[in-house]
């Protein structure tokens, strides 16, 4: 049960992603009878059919024939969504005018050396060096 959960979620996730919706599967039908129409009519083939619904060829096709206009707005992927985030990020006023940046006059080495009270080092050649 519950991987049919889970592959059902993944399923409502990619459909989304892509833009399909459930609306969308229940009109493929329609999609399929239209496409048997122009193939019978007009002799399209697959791909001319969907440029003449969705791509280059839309605007041309809806011109010439008006009389199919019904049917066009049956067939799925019609819609048109449009996703509008504003994003607001508000810093209080007293963090600008309140802040300052100290110059230091002195500058501090980077270096320290505390002398270590273990035997590690010994008396060798590779000793830490004592200044900077």
């Amino acid at each position: 049960m519950n991987k049919i959960v889970t592959i059902g979620i993944s399923l409502l996730i990619l459909l989304q992603g892509a833009n399909i919706h459930f609306k969308d599967l229940v009109e493929l039908g329609q999609l399929v009878e239209h496409y048997q129409f122009h193939n019978e009519e007009y002799g399209d083939n697959f791909m001319v059919f969907v440029s003449k619904h969705y791509g280059e060829l839309k605007a041309s096709h809806s011109e010439k024939h008006q009389e199919e206009q019904k049917e066009h707005e049956k067939l799925p992927f019609q819609h048109q969504s449009q996703c509008a985030q504003s994003l607001v990020f508000v810093l209080g006023a007293d963090n600008f005018i309140y802040s300052r940046s100290e110059i230091p006059v002195t500058t501090k080495s980077n270096f320290h050396y505390q002398m270590s009270y273990s035997h590690i080092w010994g008396d060798n050649l590779f000793q830490p060096p004592k200044h900077a």
